[in-house]
């Protein structure tokens, strides 16, 4: 498709200001809308644009005004239920994506992208923008012979793992199975199965890449290289993703597996870390810290074996015999039920507020400080356990850098009263603070922080990011991310 060119032309002011396929229906804005660019000004968008806007597109395009607006554009994190984007672009295709940058792009106007709406520190949305949401392009398509599934950039982590299991195959998707599969892929994507099979960028095969000047790319191996190298940890900086194309691994969807209890002390924690430390591919076993039924903070540990049974058994024995075992058991288990059990308690609509960084090892120092803010019941916190195979990567290989780390850590407060969010928030920053010089840099998924601390987070990987970015987003429209400024 040609791309489409939004501007006061005749046919455009002959548009009436009435917005057919707006949200529910026709709808009279007067004028203009108000709207703001991303460098934060306020601008009025003509409503016989947005009406040309709208005509073009195969989803629908909703206003403030709208019903469906509130719903379409709520973000998972309720900490930024109040933001109030210009206008809602639901896209059911690449062309409609085309038209929604190529009418951003030309008004300048602060760009947002909800697949999951997953996002933190709420980059999903802003006041005033255009959202552009892609979850109804969820679709995926499993080729069983080529071993390859091909999904669409809205897709939610449950819906490709419902798809590729059905098949007895799996590529590595995270822990909360609404979470969306392009902002997950495009930072790196850990999961339960990335040591044996990689990060989800390192199954990554191709992507289809509306970019800011509403091309439509294709990026891989063997077709803009450079592009595809980006993608692969750089985060939206370069475009919007409408397509994936993962490998698939074969997988029993009935590993061995379970969550087992014990005490937080320092005794554990070192248990904790000499096991891992010796841990083969198959093994995922991450802590995470939360209170009992009784109020005492405990750590639930989440294992989930990638191999055959009778090995896993015998690897993970210790787990069993450690003595302070409080509870939980290991046998086959479904994997559709391992990917979905946090889903409730990471539930859509919730305060949340995180902060996380990488671990090298478990030092005595960081084991104290664990056990100190851990027992003090005011934070939760959790590990994703790292290495294998994503750690025999070169760091220079994709725009992800941190290949070496054993541990992602994560603190993080949760509430359904907002009431609560200062004291969470507090809590959090202390304990980050007293964690950050062990830190060997962040997830840029789930970490937000300043400039030069996310340049800096990409080491020797940030020069070519941002010849890139000069490339392919040469004006910053795709900036609400972990950004890399263009020169």
């Amino acid at each position: 498709m040609k791309r489409r060119t939004f501007c006061q032309t005749t046919l455009a002011a002959a548009v009436a200001t009435t917005l057919p396929g707006c949200g529910s229906g026709s709808k009279d804005v007067g004028g203009t809308i108000p709207a703001v660019t991303g460098a934060g000004e306020e601008i009025s968008i003509g409503s016989a644009a947005i009406s040309e806007l709208a005509g073009s597109l195969n989803g629908h395009l909703y206003l403030q005004a709208d019903a469906g607006y509130d719903a379409a554009k709520l973000v998972w994190n309720g900490m930024f239920d109040s933001k109030q984007p210009a206008m809602v672009v639901q896209c059911t295709s690449t062309d409609d994506v085309v038209n929604a940058v190529t009418f951003a792009r030309e008004r300048d106007l602060l760009v947002s992208i909800k697949c999951g709406g997953h996002s933190f520190p709420g980059k999903s949305t802003s006041d005033g923008g255009m959202m552009i949401d892609l979850s109804p392009m969820h679709a995926v398509d499993v080729d069983v012979d080529a071993m390859t599934a091909r999904v669409g950039g809205g897709a939610w982590l449950g819906h490709v793992d419902t798809a590729t299991m059905a098949h007895n195959m799996l590529t590595t998707t995270g822990t909360v199975s609404h979470t969306g599969v392009g902002g997950f892929t495009l930072g790196g994507g850990m999961g339960r199965t990335d040591r044996k099979m990689g990060l989800s960028i390192d199954n990554l095969l191709a992507a289809t890449v509306v970019t800011a000047s509403g091309d439509v790319v294709h990026a891989s191996e063997d077709q803009n290289v450079d592009l595809f190298w980006g993608l692969r940890g750089g985060g939206g900086n370069f475009g919007v993703v409408t397509e994936f194309v993962f490998r698939l691994h074969p997988f029993n969807p009935m590993p061995y597996a379970g969550n087992l209890i014990y005490d937080v002390d320092k005794n554990f924690l070192e248990f904790y870390a000499e096991l891992t430390d010796a841990a083969p591919d198959e093994a995922n076993i991450e802590p995470n810290f939360a209170p009992d039924e009784d109020g005492n903070m405990v750590a639930y540990v989440g294992v989930t074996w990638c191999g055959d049974h009778a090995a896993g058994e015998k690897m993970l024995a210790p787990m069993l015999a450690y003595p302070g075992l409080k509870g939980g058991t290991l046998a086959p288990w479904s994997y559709h039920e391992i990917q979905t059990q946090w889903d409730g308690s990471a539930a859509h609509g919730l305060q949340y507020y995180l902060k996380s960084g990488m671990l090298n090892e478990l030092t005595p120092e960081i084991i104290e400080i664990m056990v100190d803010f851990v027992n003090r019941g005011n934070t939760g916190s959790w590990f994703q356990h790292l290495g294998g195979a994503t750690s025999r990567v070169a760091s220079d290989a994709t725009a992800y850098a941190h290949r070496n780390v054993a541990f992602n850590f994560g603190m993080m407060y949760a509430s359904n009263d907002p009431a609560q969010n200062e004291a969470g928030i507090a809590a959090v920053r202390e304990y980050y603070k007293a964690m950050e010089p062990h830190l060997a840099g962040f997830y840029t998924n789930l970490n937000d922080d300043t400039e030069q601390k996310t340049w800096g987070n990409y080491g020797p990987n940030y020069p070519r990011l941002v010849e890139l970015k000069n490339r392919y987003d040469p004006g910053n429209l795709f900036r609400l991310n972990a950004n890399i400024k263009p020169t």
